[in-house]
């Protein structure tokens, strides 16, 4: 299995364009050591051709010239994404959809029924793409008994399930959750049995996530915020990180303690992705970096690839 991240920051990338924290002013002064990322997205094939993009983000155009598998090779007007699976209804999992809509070939959209109320009622993407490409929309099943394939997508096989976690603010059930706002996906190669577990938006480890995780090979898990306090104590906004679906790293029950627990047994790549730009992690030579490293938990970064 071929994991490449296309993007591995948070909504509004690293430097953010309206942003003078010390991570985005030092990022374009040049004065801290940090790589700049784009907004978050992976693709995953298992065969190296044929893709599953994971969210369509609002730099979706860039992260595909950055990466030739998905570019055009076989006809005039081609992509090797065979299909796209959104996470979520997030606008910056979800505004690249309309990057896409050249073309004749409807795009193959994986969700869930709420994904698709949202994408179709509150910010109405799928509707529009109807008057450009158009859409086969799939239902993704979210109890984690049932598990799906996707045609011309050989040799892998989804299992998903629902996580805590709230509707984006222009969902018409924005203060209502419901199953299947949000969800996190095991995907395995079918020919090896090795298996990825990834949710970039993940506020809890509820009850129902370890089976599923302890499977996987590679873990990747939401790297938004390394505090719970942390947007707050900056001054940038009155909640924490949890109160809008977050599970900071550091700190009891944080990300780290938690994924601690997994690879007891064997190897686990751990990995974190979906990183806001305030997050010390950023820096490469952060105490906060040290000590993800001293924990074996990595930082994604745009252009990183896995292999399982």
């Amino acid at each position: 299995m071929h994991i490449h991240v296309l993007g591995a920051a948070a909504g509004g990338g690293f430097p953010q364009w309206n942003c003078n924290c010390p991570n985005c002013d030092g990022l374009r002064k040049g004065t801290i050591k940090a790589t700049k990322r784009s907004q978050s997205s992976i693709c995953i094939s298992g065969n190296g051709i044929d893709w599953v993009l994971f969210n369509a983000s609002p730099d979706v155009l860039q992260q595909i010239q950055d990466f030739a598998p998905l570019q055009p090779g076989r006809n005039i007007r081609d992509s090797g994404i065979q299909a796209i699976v959104l996470i979520d209804a997030q606008i910056d999992h979800t505004t690249g959809l309309f990057m896409l809509r050249e073309g004749k070939v409807k795009r193959e959209i994986y969700c869930t029924d709420m994904v698709y109320e949202d994408l179709t009622s509150g910010n109405q993407i799928l509707n529009i793409l109807g008057h450009y490409c158009g859409i086969n929309r799939h239902d993704v099943p979210i109890d984690g008994a049932q598990s799906f394939e996707i045609p011309n997508v050989p040799n892998l096989r989804f299992t998903a399930v629902a996580l805590k976690s709230a509707a984006p603010p222009y969902s018409p059930h924005r203060n209502d959750p419901h199953p299947g706002d949000t969800i996190g996906v095991l995907i395995e190669e079918i020919s090896t049995g090795k298996k990825c577990w990834y949710s970039p938006g993940l506020g809890e480890i509820e009850p129902h996530l370890p089976p599923l995780m302890s499977q996987a090979d590679c873990i990747m898990v939401d790297g938004t915020f390394w505090t719970n306090t942390e947007m707050i104590d900056m001054g940038l906004m009155t909640k924490t990180a949890r109160s809008i679906g977050h599970n900071p790293q550091s700190g009891e029950g944080g990300m780290i303690e938690k994924l601690n627990e997994f690879g007891t047994d064997k190897k686990v790549r751990k990995i974190l992705i979906h990183i806001n730009n305030t997050n010390p992690i950023l820096r490469d030579d952060s105490a906060e970096r040290a000590i993800l490293n001293e924990n074996q938990i990595e930082v994604a970064y745009d252009g990183m690839d896995i292999i399982l």
